[in-house]
C-alpha cells in the first residue's frame, strides 16, 4: 500500500540553519501519528512541508503517491486536510462560519473563486454538528472563542475528504474545558475506521488523544524516535527530547509526564 506521506532526508534550512534536519519518515494510510517535541523543534516546518506549503532545501517528499516538485501542489492540496494557527490567521475573520468550512473544497481562503453548491453548505453543515458547532454557522469567524474556532478549523479541514489530515497543536490557547473537549474530539476521529491518516502535533503529552497510534520524537530539528506509540514514549526518549529528566505514565488511557 502506498504510504499516506513519506520523508526521506528531509532538510529545511532558515538563516543558514536547518530547522529540519535529514528527517526519515513514513506513515501508513490508516495510522495516527503524534509529532511532540519541545518550542523550536521544527513541528510546525514539518507540518509546512507535509501540507506542501514549504519545499526542503535536501531531500524527497512524497503525498499519497506524489513527488513535491513534480506535480501540481494546488490539486494535490484538496486531498490534505489542515488546519494551523498560520491558516486560521490566513481566513478573512468577517467569513461566516460556514463559509470558512466550505472553502476547502477547493482549498481556498474565500468563497468567491469558486462555486459551492448546496450540497456543499450541507455537507458543511454536518461537519459542524459532526464537531458540536451547529449552533455557530452563521457567526462571523473572527468572533468565535478559542475552542469554537478550533472545532471548526478541523471542520474545515475534512470538508474535501482528505486522504491525509495534519493538526498543527490544535489545543493550543485553550482553557481546560476547551482542551478537554478536543481531545474526546480527536479521539473519536482517531477511532473511526473511515477518517484518514492523521497527524497531531504538540508539546503536551497529555494533549495525546486516545486511539492515536504513533510517535514521532522532533528535538533541534532532528528525529529523536519514531514508532508505535506506547513502546516509543517513555521516560527514556522524553527526557531526551525536552533536556529534562521526566518519569511518563498511561492513566485510563491518558499520558502524564512530569520532572523527576
Amino acid at each position: 500500500m502506498t504510504p499516506a506521506l513519506e520523508f526521506r532526508g528531509v532538510t529545511v534550512m532558515r538563516d543558514g540553519r536547518p530547522i529540519l534536519d535529514g528527517i526519515d519518515w513514513t506513515v501508513a494510510a490508516d495510522e495516527r501519528w503524534v509529532v511532540l517535541g519541545p518550542n523550536g523543534a521544527g513541528k510546525t516546518t514539518l507540518c509546512q512541508v507535509a501540507s506542501l506549503f514549504q519545499h526542503p532545501a535536501r531531500g524527497t517528499v512524497h503525498v499519497l503517491g506524489e513527488t513535491l516538485g513534480r506535480t501540481e501542489v494546488r490539486e494535490l492540496r484538496k486531498r490534505i486536510g489542515y488546519a494551523g494557527a498560520r491558516l486560521a490567521q490566513m481566513l478573512r475573520p468577517d467569513l461566516t462560519v460556514t463559509d470558512v468550512v466550505v472553502t476547502a473544497k477547493h482549498a481556498a481562503l474565500a468563497t468567491w473563486w469558486h462555486t459551492y453548491t448546496e450540497a456543499d453548505y450541507a455537507k458543511a453543515r454536518t461537519l459542524l454538528a459532526r464537531f458540536g458547532c451547529e449552533h455557530l454557522t452563521e457567526r462571523h469567524f473572527g468572533t468565535l472563542a478559542s475552542g469554537e474556532r478550533k472545532r471548526v478549523e478541523i471542520a474545515r479541514a475534512l470538508m474535501s475528504d482528505p486522504d491525509v489530515l495534519l493538526l498543527d497543536e490544535p489545543a493550543a490557547g485553550l482553557d481546560l474545558g476547551g482542551r478537554e473537549t478536543l481531545v474526546g474530539t480527536l479521539s473519536a476521529l482517531a477511532g473511526d475506521r473511515m477518517a484518514p491518516a492523521t497527524i497531531l502535533v504538540t508539546h503536551h503529552v497529555d494533549e495525546i488523544p486516545p486511539g492515536f497510534t504513533h510517535l514521532l520524537l522532533l528535538a533541534e530539528g532532528r528525529r529523536l524516535a519514531a514508532g508505535p506509540l506506547d513502546k516509543t514514549l517513555n521516560g527514556e526518549t522524553l527526557s531526551q527530547c525536552f533536556g529534562l529528566a521526566l518519569s511518563v505514565a498511561r492513566r485510563g488511557g491518558r499520558w502524564q509526564a512530569w520532572a523527576e
